[in-house]
């Protein structure tokens, strides 16, 4: 059974950090490309970012380019998304996904002074 659990979301003052991780299990963790989407309320899922199976290959939302680092470990079976210089509208709840899905349960990111 493919799950993805997504981790590391919080409250952050604008202009600070947060580094959310998700664990995948139950497929080949190495062999997708993953991506991180966002759903900020009331509006519908926007992109974020992706990254090739291997880790080569990055791609990102201009919102988020020169700010966001999506990074993975396939020997962890882990992916990651370091968040700097956050901005209110950044306020969403993540999500990770598999090439294909599915998609995570999400964790809260809110940026607020």
């Amino acid at each position: 059974q493919v799950q993805l659990v997504e981790s590391g979301g919080g409250l952050v003052q604008p202009g600070g950090s947060l580094r959310l991780s998700c664990a995948g299990s139950g497929f080949h963790f190495s062999w997708y490309t993953m991506t991180w989407v966002r759903q900020a309320p009331g509006k519908e899922v926007e992109w974020v970012s992706s990254i090739s199976h291997s880790g080569d290959e990055t791609t990102y939302a201009d919102s988020v380019k020169g700010r966001f680092t999506t990074s993975r470990d396939n020997a962890e079976k882990k992916l990651y998304l370091q968040m700097n210089n956050l901005k209110p509208e950044d306020t969403a709840v993540y999500f990770c996904e598999k090439d294909g899905g599915p998609r995570g349960q999400g964790t809260q990111v809110t940026v607020s002074s």
